[in-house]
């Protein structure tokens, strides 16, 4: 696909996410409130996440599903390149997950709204307390059963980039007392990648890695080394070398 193909295909994506957002969103999110039903948002985001990945011609390979126990919630921690990786990393896991976000989403029209009603909570880096106040609330999530999906680099990286991980989600999953699942997403970075301005069609790779305890862990030693030890599990199955881990 030529660079000019990629730009229409590009602005094709982002045409399609409204679109969605605009037939789906206000009847659904409209006959949730006036039922008081919040949780009748859920099936049609599904709905949403999966055919905007369609629309952007994304077809999703999925690899570790087996690794997960169905009465168990978690802290999916994954790699972090393109905008398709919360749809993929949504809709793919197949069990009830809420996200962290940041908070420039509170912003999108509809999304913005409708997010509190299917558990997608915006973070403000910017405000320590705001910040410690919105993981607070997801580790509530978690300990009502809930699993909980995280990027942890905290932005999109550069394409083949894996960015330094923030602590935030592994405090949340001890203090839970619920296992880290390392999750590693390939090939969204030359789907649609950050700063390229260009997409196109083709194959996402999601694959889950084994469930990392954090039963005994406490201190922020252990925090540092369940980060380290997450981040170098993904960077594996990424393909990124020593040298290559700490790239800004």
């Amino acid at each position: 696909m030529g660079r000019l193909a990629g730009k229409l295909w590009f602005w094709w994506t982002l045409f399609a996410a409204g679109l969605l957002l605009l037939i789906l969103g206000p009847p659904v999110l409209l006959a949730a409130d006036i039922a008081r039903r919040p949780e009748w948002v859920y099936p049609w985001a599904l709905f949403g996440a999966r055919n905007w990945l369609r629309l952007c011609g994304a077809r999703v390979r999925v690899r570790g599903l087996e690794h997960l126990d169905p009465r168990q919630s978690y802290v999916f921690v994954a790699n972090h390149r393109s905008f398709l990786d919360t749809a993929t990393l949504f809709y793919h896991l197949h069990r009830r997950i809420g996200i962290l976000a940041k908070k420039e989403l509170l912003k999108v029209p509809i999304l913005g709204y409708g997010m509190g009603h299917v558990n997608i909570l915006a973070i403000d880096r910017s405000n320590r307390t705001r910040a410690i106040q919105t993981m607070k609330e997801a580790t509530d999530r978690l300990l009502r059963g809930v699993s909980i999906g995280v990027f942890a680099e905290g932005t999109r990286a550069r394409p083949g980039q894996l960015l330094p991980f923030k602590k935030g989600a592994f405090y949340m999953a001890i203090e839970a007392g619920v296992p880290v699942v390392p999750v590693a997403i390939r090939n969204t970075d030359k789907l649609m990648g950050k700063g390229t301005g260009v997409a196109r069609p083709g194959l996402i790779e999601m694959i889950v890695l084994p469930p990392v305890e954090t039963k005994g862990l406490s201190t922020d030693e252990d925090v540092k080394r369940l980060a380290q030890h997450t981040r170098a599990l993904i960077a594996r199955e990424l393909g990124i070398g020593e040298s290559e881990k700490d790239t800004p």
